[in-house]
């Protein structure tokens, strides 16, 4: 297989091997690649924890187990967030 970088990415990959860290462009490509493969599996935990609180969240709108919601509260809670500490 070939792959064809760009010139950052080249220069990028050749100042890692320079560095000792690599031996090899070939090293670095499948530790970027091993990244990526763990990147797209932690993305996809995430996901399945979002669908399953989305889930618990429908049954308990479904069961009337919910508080109303109050927009003034939340704004309040955001400005205090976002507010600069004194």
């Amino acid at each position: 297989m070939n792959v064809s970088l760009t010139p950052q990415l080249e220069a990028f990959v050749h100042k890692k091997v320079k560095s000792g860290q690599y031996h090899s462009a070939n090293e670095v490509v499948r530790q970027a690649l091993h990244l990526l493969k763990e990147h797209d599996r932690a993305d996809k935990m995430r996901l399945e924890e979002l669908r399953r609180e989305i889930a618990i969240g429908v049954e308990l709108a479904d069961r009337g187990e919910v508080a109303p919601l109050d927009i003034e509260e939340i704004r309040a809670t955001a400005r205090k967030r976002v507010a600069p500490e004194r």
